[in-house]
């Protein structure tokens, strides 16, 4: 008997949507029913995937948003809840990382990624929470609201890896962020989980796995390959069901044995 998820009716928010992990998220959640909420800085790449969405059949949908600014999370919240209807799903998806050794790590370049992966996300994922919290609260007796908030964390959150120290610390946070808002928010229905990818091959790095850095990086892991970004979409689609009702405070890998 063959069995799928459908997300028809729901509405998730991407962030972060512009390349990489956020733009196969809104593809792989278009895909499964949803309306999608493309959400990043890089307005013309949103309305290329948006077009790219559309010409598959799916619903999709643009806003500006910049995490590291608190007035813009706002209003990109408020203006995807006005166009598309309120916030089922949250993808917190938007992170930044700098390559240097601890001794020369600069304030600025510190401020850089935990305003964007520590600060940012938890700030995109309270506004999105308040909503959900206030739909749950106003529910009238026996109806289901609640929702679904995804942290895109890292394995480097769970293994500290060499030269990339203060990333490893910021998604470390998000680790235990997560682990927070699932206690606080898990009797409203609102479940949050986080998911710690490994190496994955994007448009981002990809001509780094072609160097011989890259390929030496690649000849240490357990099966000396590198994900796609298709490799998440199973898990993904899982946590953002509501099938997913008993998950709730997981932080889960998916890295192909790599922090085993």
């Amino acid at each position: 008997m063959a069995y799928s998820i459908d997300l028809s009716g729901r509405v998730a928010f991407i962030t972060g949507a512009s390349s990489g992990l956020g733009a196969q998220f809104a593809r792989t959640l278009s895909g499964a029913g949803a309306a999608v909420v493309l959400a990043s800085r890089r307005l013309d790449k949103l309305k290329e995937l948006r077009a790219e969405i559309e010409g598959e059949g799916g619903d999709a949908h643009v806003t500006e948003l910049d995490v590291t600014d608190p007035d813009s999370i706002k209003s990109a919240v408020a203006h995807a809840e006005t166009e598309v209807g309120s916030i089922d799903i949250l993808i917190n998806n938007s992170g930044v990382s700098t390559t240097q050794r601890i001794q020369d790590v600069s304030e600025d370049d510190f401020d850089f990624m935990f305003n964007t992966n520590v600060k940012g996300a938890f700030f995109v994922a309270q506004e999105v929470g308040k909503r959900m919290l206030a739909r749950a609260r106003g529910a009238a007796p026996g109806t289901f609201t609640g929702g679904r908030i995804v942290n895109i964390a890292s394995t480097a959150g769970l293994r500290v890896l060499p030269q990339i120290g203060v990333y490893c610390m910021s998604k470390a946070a998000v680790v235990q962020m997560t682990r927070a808002m699932a206690l606080e928010w898990g009797k409203f229905g609102i479940n949050v989980n986080a998911i710690c990818p490994g190496y994955i091959d994007t448009e981002i790095n990809h001509r780094h796995w072609q160097t011989e850095q890259g390929r030496k990086l690649m000849q240490m892991l357990p099966r000396k390959r590198v994900g796609q970004v298709k490799d998440l979409d199973a898990l993904l689609v899982m946590l953002c069901s509501n099938e997913s009702h008993f998950i709730n405070g997981a932080v889960i890998t998916a890295d192909d044995g790599f922090s085993a």
